[in-house]
């Protein structure tokens, strides 16, 4: 069985970026072209929205795959449409697994006992894709039930070559309403949380010493993403904010190691639907968003690489 990090690790290295795309698809944002083919193979509602996004999102992995290391489905996204929306979800998996990618599931469970167990028995099938009914390689995680809610999570990775990411400090604008409260002893909430992913990433440490056990931090609080890759040097970053939310690479830089390793970088809007919007607005027209889609990445990509430790790869 083969350490998460290690393989996460060695996908980097190959691909020499640590960018991570984000497959967000919103059914009013579509190219025309989908949702024409959708229509004419399905009938209901939530089955033209998942037959569309099941296509979609194929698509943009078969434009991406070569380059990056990682994709990101956002779970909410695809259950919205029910049990089809859900397949669909599936097959996306199943798409990038085949393509040989990494998959973090981003379904944000959090839960304890058997019910967390069940939540990853049933996502996280690690090393062996078909090892777990979803087939993600790892899986966000929400901690606020306490570390109790971590460790069946902990304990399917551990078995299945598995990782999981749990929210840190997360990139939204209202992320301090909460994660900024302060305990007795003057620590910040996600101060606390972050001293448990850390404990838990050293204890379950691969060759690359990194642990199994990842961070969400977002890149828009970039003096917090630097205070954290110094109290957390075990664990592995997923950061998002990248793009749309207004974060560039000099905000993702100092999630890093100094040998470019340590972090996944995400960007969904500004991947999937680039065309949407300058500089690629005017350059492609909606029917050329598969191109639009190549340019991006390949401009996140070069971004990355000039200006984090990502160079370094």
């Amino acid at each position: 069985m083969h350490h998460y990090c290690d393989r996460l690790n060695a996908a980097v290295r190959s691909k020499k970026t640590p960018a991570l795309v984000g497959l967000d698809p919103r059914l009013d944002w579509l190219p025309e072209e989908i949702l024409t083919a959708a229509r004419a193979r399905a009938t209901r509602s939530d089955e033209v929205a998942a037959t569309a996004f099941e296509e979609f999102c194929c698509r943009i992995i078969d434009v991406v795959a070569a380059r990056i290391p990682a994709v990101k489905p956002q779970a909410a996204f695809f259950e919205q449409y029910g049990p089809a929306g859900c397949r669909a979800l599936e097959a996306v998996i199943r798409k990038a697994r085949a393509a040989g990618l990494v998959v973090i599931c981003d379904a944000k469970r959090g839960d304890i006992g058997t019910t967390a167990e069940a939540y990853a028995q049933a996502y996280l099938a690690g090393e062996d894709a078909n090892a777990a009914p979803w087939g993600a390689d790892a899986l966000t995680v929400n901690p606020y039930l306490g570390a109790d809610t971590l460790e069946p999570f902990v304990k399917v990775a551990r078995e299945r070559g598995a990782g999981i990411y749990v929210l840190v400090r997360t990139s939204n604008p209202g992320a301090g309403t909460f994660q900024d409260a302060v305990d007795p002893d003057g620590r910040k909430l996600y101060q606390r949380v972050a001293e448990t992913v850390e404990r838990l990433s050293r204890e379950t440490a691969g060759t690359d010493g990194h642990g199994l056990v990842g961070a969400v931090v977002g890149a828009t609080y970039p003096a917090e993403l630097a205070e954290l890759r110094a109290a957390m040097p075990s664990t592995p970053f997923l950061i998002p904010g990248y793009g749309a939310q207004g974060g560039g690479a000099s905000e993702v830089a100092a999630g890093f190691h100094a040998n470019g390793l340590g972090a996944l970088v995400n960007s969904s809007r500004g991947i999937n639907f680039p065309w949407r919007q300058e500089p690629y607005k005017s350059r492609f027209s909606p029917a050329q968003w598969e191109q639009a889609v190549d340019a991006a990445t390949d401009a996140m990509i070069a971004d990355l690489a000039g200006n984090t430790p990502a160079g370094m790869l």
